[in-house]
């Protein structure tokens, strides 16, 4: 009886400390930004171009921001750069200056990716950091050749 006493006390002092440790959710999106990070992107917490500041809904309730996965442009000289931006909407990309060319690469990424943007600091996309590394792989690789496109 004492032991299973001094088990109980045990438990219920260390019982706190289970916040702290992160769920697998918390992990798998620390994989992800850590790959990221060390493929030579920045990631930050932005609004969806053309969209009010909502916080989004998903299935369980929960809501999730919306992260900003970008790639730095190097510095531009002349001044006549404007910054663009696309969404995903009803299965197609469209710009939200209609005369926007959209980018091909577009195509290419992960359906998880709710935007695009452009501007004179960096080019990325926005989106809920769902799937998995493998999402991140694919942002990488469109966003690498739309960073080459933007130099030239």
């Amino acid at each position: 009886m004492t032991y299973l006493l001094i088990i109980f006390v045990i438990a219920v002092a260390l019982a706190p400390l289970s916040h702290f440790v992160p769920s697998k959710r918390q992990r798998q999106i620390a994989r992800m930004r850590e790959y990221a990070a060390v493929h030579g992107l920045f990631v930050e917490f932005r609004g969806v171009p053309g969209r009010d500041r909502v916080r989004t809904r998903d299935r369980d309730g929960a809501g999730r921001d919306t992260i900003y996965y970008g790639k730095r442009l190097p510095p531009v000289k002349t001044r006549d750069w404007k910054a663009q931006a696309w969404r995903f909407e009803n299965g197609s990309w469209v710009g939200l200056e209609r005369r926007a060319k959209v980018p091909a690469g577009l195509a290419l990424l992960p359906a998880e990716v709710l935007a695009a943007s452009v501007d004179e600091g960096s080019c990325g996309v926005y989106w809920q950091e769902a799937g998995g590394v493998e999402n991140v792989e694919l942002i990488r690789q469109v966003l690498e050749v739309w960073a080459a496109e933007a130099r030239n």
